[in-house]
């Protein structure tokens, strides 16, 4: 498609963002083109008040628009228990299960040597000073079921189990209403090892 310079270099920065193809990005552009100045402005604006208003949580590092996230500020959570997680994303699917009702800890990433990423990369040392100063009885390692997110829920385990704190792992199991031929062999291998008594 050759375009005008204006549509060029907005197909080009929506090219950019994760999972959009040089279709998609066409299709977005053709909807802001269409779309009234009023709704266009407000993508805009919202786009510049999220990069102006977010920053990180400065107790568990989640996104956040004051000093500390809602989650932090709420009274409500239970204070005894930490879930770990890689990144800001991972929370909103453990909190839509409304099982889960403690406090979070971001490490920023996973361990992962081959990109270089490393315990100092991570907010690791900020997890062990919770640990140290919060009255904290269990932390859930809720890293990714990958080879980044297993040695990363290990290396913290070594680091905390001395503690005398409760260390858990969320069982990976088979998705409900998926059929076993199609599963996994790690998957229904831990959905096996995790299995309990009926």
């Amino acid at each position: 498609m050759h375009a005008a310079p204006s549509i060029q270099k907005l197909l080009d920065e929506l090219e950019r963002l994760p999972g959009v193809g040089p279709k998609s990005a066409q299709r977005i552009a053709y909807w802001i083109l269409n779309a009234d100045k009023a709704t266009a402005l407000r993508l805009s604006e919202a786009i510049s008040e999220v990069k102006e208003s977010v920053r990180f949580c400065a107790r568990c590092f989640n996104y956040a628009e004051d000093e500390l996230c809602e989650i932090c500020r709420s009274s409500n959570r239970d204070a005894r228990s930490i879930c770990v997680v890689g990144e800001p994303r991972d929370i909103p699917p453990i909190e839509r299960t409304a099982v889960y009702s403690g406090l979070y800890h971001v490490l920023g990433g996973e361990l992962s040597p081959m990109e270089g990423v490393g315990p100092d990369n991570l907010h690791i040392a900020e997890l062990m000073k919770r640990l140290a100063s919060e009255d904290i009885e269990e932390v859930v390692l809720a890293t990714n079921p990958n080879v980044e997110g297993e040695t990363t829920a290990a290396y913290l385990a070594r680091l905390i189990k001395p503690l005398g704190i409760r260390v858990t792992r969320p069982a990976s199991g088979l998705p409900v209403g998926g059929d076993l031929e199609f599963a996994d062999e790690v998957t229904l291998g831990r959905a096996l090892e995790a299995r309990r008594e009926l």
